[in-house]
């Protein structure tokens, strides 16, 4: 009853009442009271959406106060000195490596910005599975880069909270938190195929309240207490999880709880008495999963059969394990006994909601809670993997998942904590193990029927989705602390269910090849097999690795390798292995052999073990040896197209397994184990298994014949190859047999550098490091950089002309090349042959450019480091006779030239010889004389020391060859004397040598040693019968060949064989010992094989004096001794080679001319790229020579002539619309770019918004059609024209279009619209300007100077207007193609531009607004030049952008069409300009006066008079209208400078000039026009007195006659400038250079307005160029008048109207800041100014710096995203924008874009694209000057090549 009483009272008051009731000392009542309200308001059969609990708990929370008071007054309890800011995915955060304990440690941007990392290595990186702030945690990272905020121990200071602010709390929050229980276990379904359940539902009405809680946490420590009692409070659970007994809802409730417990399959079905009989204690039993036959329920199971294993494996049965290894303690129910545990589990259970797993996160800071929450993690550990396994959104899961592992298991405490008390290790392995059980096969190695070995199958969905990583990463995660590494390798049943989970992935995705038929269906899920084995097996390795490093930790590796020894004997058992690998199968995946090999390589490196305690028996090590070696084979295999058949996807696990992330755990332990097993075996029998594996047995003849039953005779010399370069490579690396740290860092840096270029971040992901992230080796260490600056040279950034921009770049230095370059590592590295290929040939430019030596070179030899003492018996695989019998044979056979010996092949063949060389075996190296070993068992070698064996001579040998082979017809060898026994005396030294015999023969015997005889009964028949190829081939015969060489013998015919000449070896040591010294000269170390065989005799002379010996003998027997001659053989070579050389020149000169003579056209057309435009070329010097046409080159059919009306030829040109002009400012200070919310950029004061208000303005007061021609448009979005210089018919061109039409190739332009490529130089184009016909440049009569005065040359310009009709072109009246071709030009041009930037006319289509935009398209063309040109003619000549101008036809062009309007004469300006008027004549049709001429636009009327007139315009006219426009140009300077005055001034200047006026010179006195000017606008009653306050903040500085001649001066120059170019354009004058202060009177004296006696050195003034043509003061006076006229009515305007500034700055990009951290903080989190929402991609324009959405869906209009319309409005279609998030810039030129590149890169000279690397970038200022120029220069569409369209999408 009281309840409802209280429910009716308003929320705040019933709180305080409530509260005070709580705060007595008997506050029995009020429980009592407060339990009824609360039961009332948390009903949980209330709808979840029903908000009223949610108030009713804020409010009782509060106690009477306000919600947001109460929550500042807890924060002001905060005690808690960790940040803790959870963030989710995506988020943007930093890593410092240098401050961070664990590799795992994060920070949010606010708590990195606000430490000092100044000089750390960090990064930003974003969140992939979101994370937490770790500043604060000491555990985590080094207080040094705490904070300032987390810095200071803030609990200390934190008053202690009164008790009565959280009691409500206290009290309230339990009831609120089982009501979101009871939701929870109510909305839960199980998943049920029939229904679609939805639990998205249930938790977005749970949304208010998780979110409540999540709030809650954010009120820092206080609350966080408050709410771990609650949650770990076992008896508040207790008594609310069940429920009254009385409450029907709460009893269902929780059956359902039960139920879900059960239902997921972890209760086993024999659980007996409900779960109460399974109580159990807390510690390690609560973990409940895996019940052993609840693994799969029966039904469950049966599902499970059905499922395929994925495509092309439904044949292949899935294998289950039996669940009886498992520790039985994980198999127990869950049982919760508090609301955590409960929480977590639904959390799993709905899989991980966001909101769920943020506010589980927010607690951490709070310590009880983070242990506790750590356990009840690890107790449900085993059923979130459980439940992972069955998502179906198991990437989301996984993310969510190792959200949170990554917070609990980075620090060691917590780590080492629940392993000693909740057996983590030990759910985590048997985890492990149930994930992989789900998706076992059989494995198909080698024996298919009978094999017991399981692998996992790589197609299942567990693998292909890398589903197990959150498992491994955590598993990763706790290996990486010491204490549990060590709890682990102490375990030994936990190490055996360990090697059993490897041994799973032993053998997995097996190929085999294909004979036959290609593969249908090339499987991909190597992938996937390759992750498996890099993340489940390898990175544990590594992290278990790196705790045994020192000697105490012995015992740990002894267990490891005794492991993986019994395991790896288990596998061979299961695959019933015995000596002979099944052919044509490989698995790259043998995890087993490379623990084992990474144990033994640590113990023996770092902990002193020796290494014959750790190895087994000969027969096991033949074992461990046969599968890696067949990877070997393999590889080899693939590279000579072996196993083609079997698509692509095996090159790519051949690659795969060599590539740098995967090498240090795949190929180099493969290749360390097999130089351990080679160090140990018997070495005939190891190479001889070499040479079998790679099936080149047959091969090794001496006879030239032979049968391969194995390779096709294409196959056999890469596979040759592969065999010797293995060997060579097994031979010569020591990686891990006694090279430090830091000289394998330097070996792979140096093999990398030397096959290209690297760039930093490319050299980090290259160089192999240990992949476990953990292991505490941080690429980009010291030792890294310290390293890297040793072996290379940086290489800044650079430009290319064509503008593709370098990156920086590390390349070796040159005594790298000279000293350290490494082929044999290089082929190791290499992931493409190609690789190999490009060092050797930047060495050989090395060699060329440093004079070491010119031709061809070889791989140079490297001495190695020495092997560790445990290996030296490797040593003797180099002096065994059956490698000597291999060298011998491949020596002999190379001497004979036999098919498939090659260059590679010796080259190999030396290299082992010298290794011989340089390795002798240590007790040998006494023996002088060769000693005849007693049994000699074989007759090809003596001993099995090389030394000695190099100069034995080998006289027979018996070989089998077929029957067709030459060998056979001969007679039988003759010999001294006829008789048989000497014969047979030599049939017996000639044994046939058969390796495979060989092999066999020595496992015979290791086997019965080690065996006994027992064993030979069941060993089975040996695998030879494998071998027998199918058909029968020609039989063999023995034959027997006289050969009598040596090696030695052998080598010395090579090098005259090399060296294309006899005796072409004859070493100065042969006469003169002491010569040897010399050997270690440079000339030795680099050469081609005739070096290298040089070095070899010579090393092998060194070591035996008996080898010199044979050497002299070999030497005189094949060449008598020969007096030294001048010339050396060296010489002798070059000059042979010199003499080919020429031949080959002269040859090449024939060829070149006879190429010449017929491409004669089509090269001139090709050399003449870069000449100006045709019409300029034409000397300007040779204008005395009448020149008739000028001829044009047709770059389509290739002939030349010249342009007619029929057949008109035209310019590829390119016309775009642009706003470069509209965006100069006023000021010559660049804009910023605002990085805050203070600064602010203006748009109004640029030279577009300017132009648009004047004439706007204009159009207010005067007549339409008169506005229209007083000023210029096409500031924005004007035409600008540009060519590339060549020429074509335009009917070729098109043709030409339309076969790009036809052409279904990709372009990166459309044909539909008109765009093409030049034909010649592929220069981007969209249109072609018609050259008119007849002479390029105005000579003759048109251009000479005239002596007519100014009034006559006046009158004849008004009549050359008043005839505008008669076009000394053909007859008009026919229309011709030319002319045709000029309008479809015109409309081009208007089609390039919008419609919005050519309507300015009131009246819609009117012709004035046509004449307006098209005189406005010359005048952008003008004035963009002159921008290139810098913004002054003082340079002068034709600069870049000349070259590219094609003004000259454009205005022919422009005139054509000009013509169309005729100029009234009533309003022509021409009259008002040179003729005095009479006011009475002033009748107005319309009602508006005209605009007056000071307030005209000077260039714009130059412009309307040349286009106007008849074409082409004789020079003295254009002369003359130049001067009359001067006047009028300065009389407008004069009145704007007297705007300017104080009134004092103004009265002073009035009457001082007018004194002078009536001296004989005074219209050409500046003074006297000034007074005049001033008197007759003071007739205007007010015009000053607004210019005075307008104005007056301009006048700091007097005037003085100089300062007024420099304004004057300055306010002209801009008309003289346009008009020099366009004179320069239309006549060809040139421009001369000339210094800054002289351009005033250098251009005045060119246009003719100074007489051409004129010394440029005077000053003159700019009064001096006035010439009038009617009385000056009248003139003034009437052009005075008509402003004074409208000040009059319009004070205001007038004056605005009048003082306009023709200067502007050249136009620039927005300026940047220094660090692109600025741009990023500021803009990434930045709102969208028109949908409001954060963009997903924001971009910045970086002409006008406004922030758009990129591809953003939010802003779309009419179909076009924001980033296109905006570069419509701002660029007229050409939009320059940087990608927030990406760091690059992106360049929209019309419907194409392109990625431009980044103009910020990072301290190495790199970009970042997409901030994938995080680390600082600073602005390059020289990129950001090329996107600039290209900007300016309108270049984008040539430099830039990668276009596509864009579909409005961007």
């Amino acid at each position: 009853m009281m309840a409802a009483s209280l429910l009716r009272r308003d929320k705040k008051s019933t709180a305080a009442h409530l509260k005070a009731e709580l705060n007595r000392t008997d506050n029995s009542s009020g429980v009592l009271q407060l339990q009824e309200l609360l039961d009332r308001v948390f009903n949980p059969e209330r709808p979840a959406g029903d908000t009223e609990a949610l108030e009713w708990c804020k409010a009782l929370l509060a106690g009477g106060d306000g919600f947001e008071e109460f929550c500042k007054t807890v924060r002001s309890y905060d005690n808690a000195t960790l940040c803790g800011l959870v963030w989710t995915a995506n988020f943007v955060a930093y890593r410092c490596r240098t401050c961070g304990i664990s590799p795992c440690m994060s920070l949010c941007a606010e708590c990195f910005n606000n430490g000092d990392h100044t000089g750390h290595d960090f990064n930003m990186f974003r969140s992939q599975a979101g994370g937490a702030c770790d500043c604060g945690d000491s555990n985590v990272m080094r207080e040094s880069g705490f904070c300032r905020r987390h810095r200071s121990k803030t609990g200390a200071n934190v008053p202690s909270v009164p008790r009565d602010l959280l009691l409500m709390s206290e009290l309230v929050l339990p009831r609120f938190i089982i009501c979101i229980v009871q939701y929870l276990r109510e909305g839960y379904s199980e998943p049920d195929p029939s229904t679609e359940r939805d639990l998205q539902k249930v938790l977005q009405q749970l949304e208010p309240q998780i979110s409540f809680l999540e709030e809650l946490t954010k009120m820092g420590g206080a609350m966080r207490t408050v709410l771990t009692k609650i949650l770990t409070n076992q008896q508040t659970f207790k008594d609310l999880s069940m429920g009254q007994e009385e409450n029907v809802y709460a009893k269902n409730n929780y059956d359902k709880y039960l139920s879900a417990l059960k239902s997921s399959g972890l209760v086993s079905s024999e659980e007996k008495a409900g779960a109460g009989s399974l109580e159990q204690p807390s510690g390690a039993g609560a973990l409940s999963i895996l019940g052993a036959a609840a693994a799969a329920s029966p039904d469950d199971s049966a599902k499970e059969e059905d499922r395929d294993g994925g495509q092309g494996l439904g044949q292949r049965k899935r294998v289950k394990l039996s669940s009886s290894t498992k520790d039985p303690s994980i198999m127990d129910v869950l049982k919760h006994k508090c609301f955590l545990e409960e929480l977590l589990f639904w959390t799993i259970k709905y899989e991980f909601p966001q909101k769920m797993v943020t506010f589980l996160l927010n607690m951490l800071p709070d310590q009880d809670y983070k242990i506790a929450f750590t356990k009840t993690f690890v107790q449900h550990y085993a059923f979130i993997m459980k439940t992972l396994m069955k998502s179906h959104e198991s990437d989301t899961m996984s993310n969510r998942i190792v959200h949170i592992s990554v917070q609990l298991f980075s620090n060691e405490e917590l780590a080492r904590h629940v392993t000693e008390e909740c057996q983590l290790l030990d759910i985590m392995v048997t985890v492990l193990l149930y994930m992989m059980e789900s998706c076992l096969i059989k494995s198909e190695l080698q024996d298919e029927e009978n094999s017991r070995h399981v692998v996992v199958n790589c197609g299942e969905a567990l693998l292909k989705n890398n589903t197990y990583w959150p498992l491994v990463s955590d598993f990763i995660n706790i290996l990486s602390h010491q204490s549990v590494a060590k709890r682990f390798l102490e375990d030994h049943s936990l190490l055996m269910l360990w090697m059993s989970f490897v041994s799973f992935f032993q053998g997995m995705n097996l190929n085999k090849r294909e004979l036959n038929e290609h593969v249908e269906f090339e499987s991909q899920t190597y992938y996937a097999a390759f992750a498996a084995e890099l993340e489940a097996c390898a990175q544990p390795m590594w992290g278990l690795l790196t705790h045994c490093k020192v000697k105490e930790t012995q015992e740990y590796t002894k267990t490891v390798v005794r492991y993986c020894l019994e395991t790896l004997q288990m596998w061979f058992d299961a695959i019933s292995f015995v000596d002979e690998p099944a052919p044509n199968q490989v698995t790259f995946h043998l995890p087993l052999h490379r623990y084992y090999a990474m144990f033994l390589s640590k113990a023996v490196k770092c902990q002193g073990l020796d290494l014959d305690t750790l190895l087994p028996d000969q027969e096991m090590l033949m074992k461990i040896m046969v599968h890696p070696l067949q990877i070997q084979a393999s590889l080899s295999e693939i590279h000579s197209n072996m196993w083609v058949r079997n698509g692509l996807q095996i090159k790519g696990q051949a690659m795969t397994y060599v590539q740098s992330h995967f090498c240090n755990s795949m190929i180099d332990p493969d290749i360390y184990l097999l130089q351990v097993c080679a160090s140990r075996l018997d070495p005939d029998y190891f190479i001889s298994s070499v040479f079998e594996r790679f099936k080149v047995v047959d091969m090794l003849t001496m006879a030239s014949q032979h049968q391969n039953s194995v390779l096709d005779s294409e196959q056999e010399r890469p596979m040759l190859e592969g065999a010797l370069t293995f060997l060579v490579i097994l031979l010569s690396l020591r990686i891990h047999l006694g090279m430090a740290d830091d000289e394998i860092l330097r070996a792979e840096m140096v093999s990398q550098l030397c096959m290209n270029d690297r760039t930093h971040s490319s050299l980090l992901d290259l160089i192999p490091e240990n992949p476990n992230p953990k292991s505490g080796i941080v690429p980009g260490s010291y030792s890294f950089e310290a390293m890297l600056s040793a072996v290379a040279d940086f290489k800044a950034p650079v430009f290319e002309p064509g503008g593709s921009m370098q990156q920086g770049m590390y390349t070796p230095k040159a005594e790298v090349w000279e000293k350290e370059f490494d082929p044999i590592m290089v082929i190791l590295r290499t992931v493409y042959r190609r690789d190999v290929q490009s060092a050797m040939d930047r060495y050989s430019a090395f060699l060329k450019q440093s004079g070491h030596f010119s031709g061809n070179p070889w791989p140079p030899y490297k001495e190695r480091t020495p092997l560790h003492p445990c290996y030296k018996g490797l040593v003797r695989l180099l002096h065994c006779k059956t490698l000597h019998i291999v060298l011998f044979t491949l020596l002999y056979k190379i001497s004979m030239d036999h098919q498939n010996m090659s260059e590679h092949v010796l080259c190999m063949v030396l290299y082992l010889i010298e290794l011989g060389l340089d390795n002798l075996l240590q007790e040998e190296r006494e023996e002088e004389e060769p000693c005849i070993e007693e049994h000699c068992h074989d007759s090809w070698f003596p001993g099995t020391n090389l030394i000695s064996n190099l100069n034995h001579v080998i006289n027979y040998v018996r070989v089998r060859v077929p029957e067709t082979a030459p060998e056979v017809k001969k007679e039988p060898p003759p010999s001294t004397s006829t008789d048989c026994s000497a014969f047979s005396q030599n049939l017996r030294t000639a044994q046939v040598f058969s390796l495979v015999a060989e092999r066999r023969r020595k496992f015979q015997e290791i086997i019965n040693r080690s065996s006994g005889e027992a064993s030979q009964a069941v060993r089975p028949k040996s695998s030879a019968t494998k071998w027998v190829p199918p058909g029968s081939p020609p039989q063999l015969v023995t034959e027997i060949l006289e050969i009598r060489e040596s090696m030695l013998s052998l080598l010395v015919k090579l090098h005259h064989k090399l060296s294309a000449k006899q005796n072409s070896f004859y070493p100065p040591w042969l006469e003169d010992p002491e010569a040897f010294v010399k050997l270690d000269s440079i000339k030795y170390s680099h050469g081609d094989g005739i070096t290298a065989i040089e070095r070899i005799l010579t090393k092998a002379a060194i070591r035996s004096r008996q080898n010199r010996r044979s050497i002299q003998e070999i030497c005189r027997k094949i060449s008598p001794p020969v007096p030294p001659k001048k010339n050396s053989p060296a010489d002798k070579k070059t000059m042979d080679k010199e003499e080919r050389r020429q031949k080959a020149r002269e040859r090449q000169q024939k060829l070149l001319a006879e190429f010449a003579s017929r491409q004669k056209s089509f090269m001139e057309t090709a050399m003449d790229v870069e000449s100006p435009d045709a019409d300029v070329a034409m000397d300007l010097g040779s204008s005395e020579q009448q020149v008739s046409e000028v001829l044009y080159d047709c770059v389509i059919c290739g002939q030349s002539g010249p342009s007619t009306d029929d057949r008109p030829t035209g310019l590829v040109v390119l016309l775009q619309a642009s706003s470069v002009l509209g965006h100069r400012c006023k000021s010559t200070e660049l804009k910023k770019l605002p990085t805050s919310d203070e600064e602010r950029i203006y748009p109004e004061d640029t030279c577009g918004a300017a132009n648009d208000v004047r004439l706007a303005m204009l159009q207010r007061f005067f007549k339409d059609s008169s506005c229209l021609q007083s000023v210029s448009i096409g500031w924005e979005g004007g035409v600008y024209v540009q060519t590339c210089g060549h020429t074509l018919h335009i009917d070729c061109h098109k043709s030409y279009m339309e076969s790009l039409r036809n052409d279904q190739v990709l372009q990166g332009f459309s044909v539909d619209k008109g765009e093409f490529t030049c034909p010649l130089c592929r220069q981007f184009a969209n249109s072609v300007l018609p050259c008119r016909p007849g002479r390029g440049v105005e000579l003759g009569p048109w251009h000479a100077h005239s002596n007519k005065n100014i009034v006559t040359l006046v009158k004849e310009v008004e009549e050359l207007q008043e005839h505008l009709g008669t076009f000394p072109v053909s007859s008009i009246s026919s229309e011709s193609n030319l002319s045709k071709e000029m309008e479809s030009l015109i409309k081009d041009i208007k089609n390039t531009t919008q419609k919005k930037y050519m309507d300015y006319s009131k009246t819609p289509g009117s012709p004035d607004n046509d004449f307006l935009f098209m005189y406005s398209v010359a005048r952008t063309n003008l004035e963009l030049e002159l921008v290139h040109r810098g913004g002054d003619l003082c340079c002068g000549g034709a600069s870049a952008a000349a070259k590219r101008s094609c003004l000259n036809q454009l205005f022919h062009v422009m005139a054509m069409h000009m013509r169309l309007y005729s100029i009234d004469s009533a309003y022509n300006p021409w009259t008002k300009l040179t003729q005095l008027t009479h006011k009475d004549l002033k009748i107005c049709d319309d009602d508006r006066p005209e605009v007056p001429m000071l307030f005209r636009d000077v260039p714009s009327l130059l412009i309307i008079f040349v286009l106007t007139m008849p074409q082409p315009l004789r020079k003295e006219h254009f002369t003359c209208i130049v001067k009359i426009l001067y006047t009028l140009q300065y009389v407008h300077a004069i009145t704007v400078l007297s705007v300017k005055f104080t009134p004092e001034e103004r009265l002073a200047w009035k009457t001082s000039g007018a004194l002078k006026k009536n001296t004989c010179n005074a219209e050409k006195c500046s003074e006297t026009l000034l007074s005049h000017v001033i008197s007759e606008l003071c007739k205007g009653k007010s015009f000053y007195e607004v210019a005075n306050d307008e104005l007056s903040m301009l006048t700091s500085s007097i005037w003085s006659p100089q300062s007024i001649e420099y304004a004057l001066q300055q306010f002209c120059l801009p008309f003289l400038r346009i008009t020099s170019l366009l004179q320069h354009h239309l006549y060809g004058d040139d421009l001369p250079s000339c210094l800054r202060e002289e351009e005033f009177s250098v251009l005045a004296s060119c246009l003719g307005l100074l007489p051409s006696t004129f010394q440029p050195s005077i000053q003159s003034s700019s009064a001096s160029c006035l010439e009038w043509s009617v009385s000056a003061f009248d003139l003034i006076s009437q052009w005075c008048s008509e402003v004074t006229a409208f000040a009059d009515a319009q004070k205001k305007h007038a004056v605005t109207l009048l003082v306009q500034d023709p200067h502007w700055s050249a136009p620039h990009l927005l300026h940047l800041p220094e660090n692109y951290n600025t741009i990023f903080q500021y803009y990434h989190r930045k709102a969208c100014t028109v949908c409001n929402k954060v963009p997903k991609d924001p971009a910045l324009c970086l002409v006008c710096g406004t922030f758009v959405c990129l591809k953003g869906l939010c802003c779309k209009q009419q179909s076009y995203c924001e980033c296109v319309l905006h570069s419509q409005h701002c660029g007229a279609a050409t939009g320059i924008f940087l990608l927030i998030n990406a760091s690059v810039i992106i360049i929209i030129r019309g419907h194409r874009f392109c990625l431009w590149g980044s103009v910020y890169l990072d301290a190495h000279g790199e970009e970042d694209r997409d901030l994938r690397r995080g680390k600082p970038l600073y602005l390059c200022e020289e990129r950001y000057r090329v996107l600039e120029q290209q900007w300016v220069s309108h270049t984008f569409d040539h430099i830039n090549k990668r276009w596509g369209p864009h579909y409005n999408g961007l």
